[in-house]
């Protein structure tokens, strides 16, 4: 099958073409990527939706945009590196203030079990990190919310860099919690 058979055929949503492609003939491809990118194992074919959803949104954007200045092979092992190195840390970063953000009971200072647990876990692996920066960073933009602008005053940065710092420290914190929570503590 060619290029513009393939290219053509995606965009066409065609299930064979799409099964033959993504799904069998760039398989090893795929699986190497998911080993350098992803610390744990990843499900497959979910990935793969993920991954072909994103190169149809926008009427086939991205793949109408292929030049055919490589093979498509080629083109697509670059685009999704970048889609899953993406994908990752938007993930990661994701879970860790879903979790910072946990609810709080406010019921006459009493906090509930599973926030006290929460509060323990968090303080535990901050503890844990040894740039006193990004533990500052974390308490105060996602624990305490905090407003940028004073913390960035604070640290002597610009708003833009503490964002680059915030996301530096809870990817920082995010492995941190791997290798915390996968030794059993």
């Amino acid at each position: 099958m060619s290029d513009p058979e393939i290219v053509q055929g995606l965009l066409n949503r065609d299930n064979d073409i799409t099964k033959q492609f993504l799904y069998s003939q760039c398989r090893p491809l795929f699986l190497s990527i998911f080993k350098v990118v992803f610390s744990h194992p990843v499900d497959y074919d979910e990935m793969i939706a993920e991954f072909y959803g994103y190169l149809m949104d926008q009427d086939g954007h991205k793949l109408r945009n292929f030049q055919y200045k490589s093979s498509v092979y080629q083109w697509i092992k670059v685009v999704a590196t970048r889609f899953f190195i993406s994908y990752r840390d938007k993930y990661r970063e994701g879970i860790l203030e879903e979790n910072f953000r946990a609810e709080e009971k406010d019921t006459s200072n009493c906090e509930s079990l599973t926030s006290v647990d929460i509060r323990i876990d968090i303080d535990n692996l901050l503890s844990l990190m040894n740039n006193p920066r990004f533990v500052e960073t974390i308490r105060e933009l996602v624990l305490n919310d905090r407003d940028p602008k004073e913390l960035a005053k604070k640290l002597g940065v610009t708003t833009d860099n503490l964002y680059n710092i915030k996301k530096r420290a809870l990817q920082a914190l995010a492995q941190i919690a791997a290798k915390y929570y996968s030794y059993g503590r």
